[in-house]
């Protein structure tokens, strides 16, 4: 009896891990957004062993010379994968891949990139070099398997602000900061598609590891100075108008102007965790999971200020 009772419980663990180990396809499937441009959306949802950590926007342009492709995804199999899907749409060989910013998701795929110069801002190349294993670390806890053979790859150019012409394409590159200390948008003057990453989410909690919201608001604040027809955020759906960012602006305004009187208030991180979000905040995916974390981020550092000021309300 005992030996048939193990042997259910291996079949049974069996048919719950053999599903994650199986896992070799992304499913990538690139949209054509404007003429030969192409973007592959991740889902709104935390990593984990069964998405592989594929809730990124990456995206390329399929030039006159060449394509340029911009983040490369979670792990190598992704860039690898997201190299095939550019083979099947284009013999056109690949000229360069940009990294928007550090964090893992956008630049753990570089490994199938580097026979072609990978470009970065230059805060986003010191940022992976100090931080890329740590976040490869963490990737393999997180999507387990996935990740198999990744290697950090730190980006061998520097991005320097400005226009760069490319096979017929006039591409803007603009540096901003906020959601990390080197964020790099991409504005194709071309045909009028913004690639904003993470500087930009759309129907999903903006997260905030390394963010600072006052310069984060800020940047937001010059989209209105920039002439696009589409925008892809780092994270959900392409839009054709301002909405994305007016709802990425409205939630940091929302977080920091709640976390700054709670403080005021001297309100404990266990009341801050519990505070109600109005709904067009709280209906945002991952919301709970994120405000969390964006409590632990930035509270502390909020907390200490307002306390330095003196400016606690007694009760």
């Amino acid at each position: 009896m005992m030996i048939q009772l193990r042997i259910v419980v291996v079949l049974l663990l069996i048919l719950v891990i053999l599903p994650v180990w199986a896992a070799k396809d992304y499913g990538l499937k690139p949209v054509e957004i404007a003429p030969g441009t192409y973007v592959l959306l991740g889902e709104n949802a935390h990593f984990n062993s069964r998405n592989g950590g594929n809730i990124v926007n990456t995206a390329f342009i399929v030039t006159d010379a060449g394509v340029v492709v911009i983040d490369s995804g979670p792990s190598r199999l992704y860039g690898e994968q997201l190299r095939q899907v550019i083979g099947n749409v284009t013999e056109l060989p690949i000229l360069k891949l940009f990294n928007t910013h550090l964090h893992p998701d956008h630049i753990l795929g570089n490994q199938a990139f580097e026979d072609i110069p990978i470009a970065a801002l230059a805060g986003t190349i010191e940022g992976i070099r100090d931080q890329g294993e740590n976040f490869n670390d963490n990737m393999y806890r997180l999507v387990g398997p996935w990740m198999v053979g990744t290697r950090v790859v730190v980006p061998t150019e520097t991005v320097q602000p400005g226009i760069l012409e490319i096979g017929g394409h006039r591409l803007q590159l603009i540096e901003m900061q906020g959601h990390s200390h080197a964020d790099l948008v991409i504005l194709d003057q071309t045909t009028g598609v913004l690639f904003a990453a993470d500087v930009v989410f759309h129907g999903r909690t903006p997260t905030t590891p390394h963010a600072d919201v006052a310069h984060w608001l800020k940047a937001l604040d010059k989209f209105s100075h920039l002439d696009f027809k589409l925008l892809v955020p780092g994270h959900g759906g392409v839009v054709a108008d301002t909405r994305a960012v007016v709802q990425t602006h409205d939630y940091l305004q929302w977080l920091v102007t709640s976390l700054i009187l709670a403080a005021e208030q001297g309100m404990t991180m266990a009341e801050v965790l519990r505070l109600d979000a109005p709904p067009s905040i709280a209906r945002l995916a991952v919301f709970p999971e994120e405000y969390q974390r964006s409590v632990v981020h930035l509270f502390p550092e909020i907390e200490a200020k307002v306390l330095s000021r003196g400016r606690v309300v007694q009760e």
